[in-house]
C-alpha cells in the first residue's frame, strides 16, 4: 500500500483542509496539512490518460506524459515571470482538449502547436525558446524570422 507523505518531514498522517474540482474537471485539488510538523502542502488527483498514443515524426508511437508536456513547457518559462499555476493550468487545458478531440493517435505535431498558440500568449521569450527546439532552428536566421513573426503578430 502507497502512503502519501509529508514532503518536509516525510511522515504519514496528513490531513485534508480543502478539496475542489479544478476548473477543467478533470482533477481534484487537495490542500493538505501534516499532522506531525504542520506544514500545508497541495496534491492533485488526475485523471490517468492511457488511451492516448502521441505520433512521433518519425511514426514511433508513444503513450501521452502529461508530465513530459509539463516539463516542456516549464524549461521553456524557465527564469521567466511565469508563475508555474499558470503553466499547469495551460497543460490541464491542453489535455482536456486532446481528451475533447476522442482520438485515440495524436500528432505530436498537434500538440506541438498547441503548446506554441499558448506560449505565445504567455510569454514571448518562452515561445521562441521552445520554437527554437521543437522547430530545431538550423541557424541564427530562423531564430531571427520568428522573433519577427512574433512582433508582427503582437503589432496587429
Amino acid at each position: 500500500m502507497n502512503v502519501l507523505r509529508c514532503p518536509y518531514c516525510l511522515h504519514e498522517e496528513t490531513k485534508v483542509l480543502d478539496s475542489r474540482v479544478t476548473p477543467e474537471q478533470d482533477s481534484v485539488r487537495r490542500r493538505r496539512e501534516c499532522e506531525d510538523c504542520s506544514k500545508r502542502f497541495t496534491t492533485y488527483e488526475r485523471i490517468e490518460v492511457n488511451n492516448i498514443s502521441v505520433v512521433k515524426k518519425d511514426g514511433r508511437r508513444e503513450p501521452f506524459d502529461r508530465e513530459k508536456l509539463l516539463r516542456g513547457m516549464l524549461k521553456a518559462c524557465e527564469k521567466r515571470p511565469v508563475k508555474r499555476e499558470h503553466i499547469e493550468e495551460i497543460v490541464d487545458q491542453i489535455q482536456a482538449h486532446l481528451l475533447k478531440l476522442d482520438q485515440h493517435e495524436i500528432k505530436s505535431k498537434k500538440i506541438g502547436e498547441l503548446i506554441m498558440d499558448s506560449l505565445k500568449d504567455l510569454d514571448d521569450v518562452a515561445y521562441v525558446r521552445f520554437a527554437s527546439v521543437y522547430r530545431r532552428f538550423k541557424d541564427a536566421n530562423q531564430f531571427t524570422n520568428t522573433v519577427n513573426m512574433l512582433q508582427k503578430m503582437k503589432n496587429r
